[in-house]
């Protein structure tokens, strides 16, 4: 096991590669109560398409796929994986995005046990025609009730605005015609090509021995049987550039429109080093002028054109990327014509020696009070993992930003082919 030290955050991070190919990472902290584990597989809603382990040929299976398997996971043939946490003390959960998904639970006792069960639950699927039919149903309840929600509705349609072809453009647990047609086969498909060891990684942070830890984790896998890991084809379209939709406006019964307004990136063949240097820089940027301190904040609202609900955000993958900038609003319209005229302003924006300190700095403070979290921790270290980034380096790549990656980054940030307005509004009511 090889510990790293990070002597500026002091911290200690144990890493090691188990022999069938499971990454595992352990950081104690002796100091707290609490544990946290997740257990995660690179796989999440967009892998549609891929060619299947042992096989030779691409197939497309259908959509949520991905979020039905998680589902599916915690039935059992002949125990209750949440009955089993509960009664050791932990709390039990897990989720699906677009890229990864994961299982989870804190505790503060029983953490060993804890861990064996989140570990076994993962790697024991069992799924039967009966069990998937009923979970239909329950998946088609779920489907349905973030079809009433607006501000989900505001965030697909923001992204169905943005991407042509890219299955970033469906929605993360699938339809509910789309879900009618998935069978245990398809699930025992996407299983055994996606939850390999060798596809997934462990990080437990919190009150345990590494040593002890280590060793009940490699006990654990070594009773286990896998076969030899195969590099996953995975498939996807080519992605255009520009939006589909520069704007596009939906009906629902809200007493407030709400507008978004997105920015659309399309990365191709990041290097590591790329990557982080367009995730903070567009993460710092937005967040310098947008803000509540921010100019370009203030500007919306002393006109009156933003609330409370005002929000900003980015994301950044391997093979897609947007930031969402929203609010309820009273004049959408207003709103989407003044950002995107801020949004066009930035190309000739002058940063000055101390406006880049104050964002870094600002910055670096966001990633340090995310380090008391033991859960942001862990999530943000297997996302970056996973793009070839140590999470525990991020305020270096903080510090060593210059003036002129600022400057470089603004002036191919924006392009009207980028940008995608999407409002919903209540349906206008007929005498």
């Amino acid at each position: 096991m090889k510990p790293i030290d990070y002597r500026a955050i002091d911290e200690t991070l144990y890493r090691k590669t188990l022999a069938n190919g499971l990454t595992v990472f352990l950081l104690p902290r002796e100091q707290m109560e609490k544990t946290f584990a997740i257990f995660s597989t690179d796989y999440g809603s967009i892998d549609q398409t891929f060619v299947p382990i042992g096989e030779s040929d691409a197939i497309n299976v259908p959509e949520g796929v991905a979020h039905f398997l998680e589902h599916k996971l915690f039935e059992k043939e002949d125990y209750d994986v949440f009955t089993n946490f509960s009664k050791q003390g932990a709390s039990a959960n897990a989720y699906t995005s677009f890229t990864k998904t994961a299982y989870l639970f804190s505790a503060t006792a029983n953490i060993e046990q804890n861990v064996k069960t989140l570990i076994d639950f993962v790697q024991d699927p069992y799924f039967s025609d009966e069990s998937v039919e009923k979970e239909k149903g329950i998946i088609a309840q779920e489907i349905m009730m973030y079809d009433d929600q607006p501000g989900w509705q505001l965030f697909m349609g923001t992204i169905k605005n943005m991407f042509h072809k890219h299955p970033v453009n469906i929605d993360i647990a699938g339809t509910v015609d789309s879900i009618e047609t998935i069978t245990k086969e398809d699930l025992y498909v996407c299983y055994e090509t996606f939850y390999h060891p060798e596809n997934m990684t462990l990080f437990i942070a919190g009150n345990f021995n590494p040593e002890s830890m280590v060793s009940l984790i490699e006990n654990n896998q070594a009773t286990q049987d896998f076969p030899k890991a195969e590099r996953i084809q995975r498939l996807f379209p080519n992605e255009p550039k520009h939006v589909v939709h520069e704007e596009r406006t939906i009906e629902m019964p809200i007493s407030m429109p709400k507008c978004a307004i997105g920015i659309k990136r399309v990365p191709e063949n990041m290097s590591p080093e790329q990557f982080i240097m367009i995730d903070l820089l567009e993460q710092m940027i937005l967040d310098y002028f947008y803000s509540k301190g921010g100019i370009f904040y203030q500007e919306l609202y002393q006109d009156g054109l933003i609330d409370h609900s005002f929000s900003f955000s980015t994301t950044l993958e391997k093979n897609f990327g947007y930031a969402i900038i929203s609010s309820s609003t009273d004049e959408p319209d207003q709103l989407a014509k003044k950002i995107k005229e801020q949004l066009h302003s930035v190309k000739t924006f002058q940063f000055k020696t101390e406006d880049i300190e104050k964002m870094k700095h600002k910055q670096i403070g966001q990633i340090l009070r995310s380090m008391n979290s033991l859960e942001s921790i862990a999530n943000n270290y297997i996302h970056y993992n996973s793009h070839g980034v140590d999470f525990f380096e991020l305020i270096n790549k903080v510090q060593q930003l210059t003036i002129d990656d600022f400057t470089t980054f603004l002036t191919d940030w924006i392009t009207d082919e980028q940008l995608t307005v999407c409002k919903i509004v209540a349906p206008i009511q007929e005498d």
